[in-house]
């Protein structure tokens, strides 16, 4: 059977040790080689053929953000997985990195070095299953069959033993603890509409892996004459919100900013939740306001797009529209029930165009998606909608 083949580059020997050892413990996939930096991954490239490059950004000799440029200097189109640290530094390095063609980013948890890098490691094999799977695909090559359920649930064999590994330091490093069981889930309540779609007042949207580009396509096309706010949950860690709103305004025709608490609703304005804040809604008789929160992960995140959606299935029932894309487990999948049974409407993104077909598909599985819409079309689909559910035209 063929695999996903995967190019490691980084400059600590341990990381590119740990991530190779991650990536050779799925079925799928394999590491056909690694780079200590972006001069020697380019040289590598030509005869390993890798599907996907998983890519540190502070290396020497040529780091990350240089190998991009080259890259696309190139006209190399593997898609390449940032892997970087979580300093404020690193945000703006990383959006940067998203702007010069990177399709995605994982946070190391513990900086440059991170010996608990298996913390990630379900979600870094769901990037490379998306994104390789999507480059092989669009080469005409097979695609390895993945993991049953590696969508919606932690994969199994990622589990990385270290004890073997010697540190940078020569010490040796203690085996990670073993991963928990995943919570059973509730089976989802059966729900019909109760009524039609009203007029509409926000856009919700939820969304996760292979969210940064998506939502960069989405919001650089959507019509900058919606006429509603949209709230959205990306799932992106403390100190990166800010700086994809940032990203995100810099090509959309909308106002694209962090929410703060108490923010107002305004058409034509997108709020993102900041990382590590639930997002939520309250309308009031003169306007609606956002209010941002630190309660409990819901769905095993915060924050997530289930608050958002109960929230606006609450306050604003029919007059709400939610969305649904990219990404890995349920999140928002059974709440964006509530707003389909208040009568809103619902969009879910297509298998086709998603890295990972995890929320989408359960929400669509369920029953609780009107419509489903590939990645080309939602920008022009959600428009649509808005000005038709609006009962209003707009600027041409």
């Amino acid at each position: 059977m063929s695999e996903i083949k995967v190019l490691v580059v980084d400059d600590s020997a341990l990381m590119r040790n740990l991530v190779s050892r991650i990536v050779n413990g799925a079925p799928d996939m394999t590491v056909v080689g690694t780079a200590m930096n972006g001069e020697f991954a380019l040289n590598k490239i030509p005869r390993l053929e890798p599907d996907v490059i998983v890519l540190d950004l502070e290396m020497p000799q040529m780091n990350g953000l240089e190998f991009l440029r080259e890259r696309e200097k190139r006209g190399l189109d593997i898609p390449v997985i940032i892997l970087s640290s979580i300093a404020q530094k690193g945000a703006q390095v990383t959006m940067e990195a998203l702007g010069l063609g990177a399709s995605d980013f994982i946070t190391k948890p513990s900086g440059s070095v991170s010996h608990d890098i298996h913390t990630v490691a379900d979600q870094l094999l769901a990037m490379i299953r998306g994104y390789g799977g999507g480059y092989r695909r669009r080469q005409g090559m097979e695609i390895p069959q993945p993991p049953e359920d590696h969508a919606l649930e932690p994969s199994r064999g990622a589990t990385l033993d270290t004890s073997d590994l010697v540190g940078e330091s020569g010490a040796r490093q203690p085996a990670p603890p073993p991963r928990p069981a995943p919570a059973p889930q509730k089976e989802a309540p059966p729900r019909k509409p109760k009524t039609a779609p009203g007029t509409l007042e926000l856009i919700v949207l939820g969304i996760s892996t292979g969210g940064p580009n998506a939502l960069r396509k989405v919001f650089a096309e959507i019509d900058g004459d919606i006429g509603v706010p949209i709230l959205i949950v990306q799932h992106m860690p403390a100190g990166f919100t800010s700086e994809f709103a940032q990203s995100l305004n810099r090509v959309s025709p909308l106002e694209v900013k962090e929410a703060a608490e108490g923010d107002l609703l305004k058409p034509n304005r997108a709020l993102i939740a900041p990382g590590n804040y639930h997002l939520t809604v309250e309308k009031r008789s003169l306007a609606g306001i956002v209010h941002i929160n630190q309660d409990p992960p819901k769905n095993g995140h915060r924050p997530s797009a289930g608050v958002l959606f109960e929230s606006a299935a609450k306050h604003y029932g029919r007059n709400a529209m939610a969305v649904i894309m990219t990404g890995m487990g349920r999140d928002g999948a059974y709440e964006i029930g509530e707003i389909y049974e208040a009568g809103g409407m619902t969009l879910g993104q297509d298998e086709a165009s998603s890295v990972v077909y995890g929320m989408p598909r359960v929400a669509h599985e369920i029953g609780y998606i009107h419509r489903q819409v590939a990645l080309n079309d939602m920008a022009r689909t959600i428009s649509d909608l808005a000005r038709d559910l609006r009962g209003a035209t707009t600027s041409s």
